[in-house]
């Protein structure tokens, strides 16, 4: 990436507001930039998150997995196949970290192969009754799953973990108003990193490294 002409102590208040989960147009008065250049700016900052975040090692132990559907308009069908909407798929190891993709459809012939990617052989793996997860049960992962007709919860088999990051996930993407599809990625795994880095000093620690190796 190019240097970029801000100079650092207007970068390092856009970073904070970043941070702090601020809209580009409310950072761009308080920090005293355009609003396009604040759009941008956290742009940039996103693809960064994108790109650091691809390098994560497969999860092992417990895991939860689970689809959900984000976007759309509220009229007409919603949750699984809702029209309009972008299905992800989610992978969370159970006091670890979180990861999300997108994905085409939720049939078991997509979602087998990111789980056999990001999952090692003999975790426990903990699903809900879609059927798309039949297939687990003759795989090499142990396979548990939860009746949300019947219970959200039965001690240690159940997926809220996930279902808590799809909450947050949208929650934050909601204040933006609508996101451009063609950069819905980036914000997905830019809700990935706040999940897995929830400290905001920690955050602001990890973006000052990534600007800092790449704009200049």
């Amino acid at each position: 990436m190019r240097k970029s002409r801000l100079s650092k102590t207007k970068q390092d208040r856009l970073i904070e507001h970043f941070v702090a989960g601020t809209t580009a147009r409310t950072t761009a008065v308080l920090v005293g930039v355009n609003k396009s250049t604040a759009s941008y700016y956290f742009h940039r900052l996103r693809e960064l998150i994108f790109k650091a975040v691809e390098d994560e090692t497969p999860f092992s132990g417990e895991i939860e997995v689970d689809e959900s559907y984000f976007g759309g308009k509220r009229k007409g069908k919603r949750g699984r196949g809702a029209a309009g909407k972008v299905p992800v798929f989610g992978l969370l190891k159970r006091g670890g970290k979180v990861y999300t993709k997108i994905i085409p459809n939720a049939k078991a012939t997509t979602l087998m192969p990111i789980m056999q990617e990001r999952i090692t052989p003999d975790s426990v793996v903990y699903t809900d009754c879609l059927s798309s997860y039949n297939v687990l049960d003759v795989s090499c992962f142990k396979h548990y799953r939860i009746n949300h007709s019947e219970l959200f919860a039965d001690r240690k088999n159940h997926i809220n973990g996930i279902e808590n990051f799809w909450n947050q996930a949208k929650r934050h993407m909601r204040k933006f108003n609508g996101v451009p599809t063609d950069h819905f990625h980036l914000y997905l795994k830019e809700c990935e990193w706040r999940f897995n880095n929830p400290k905001p000093d920690t955050q602001l620690k990890l973006l000052k490294h990534l600007v800092k190796e790449s704009f200049y």
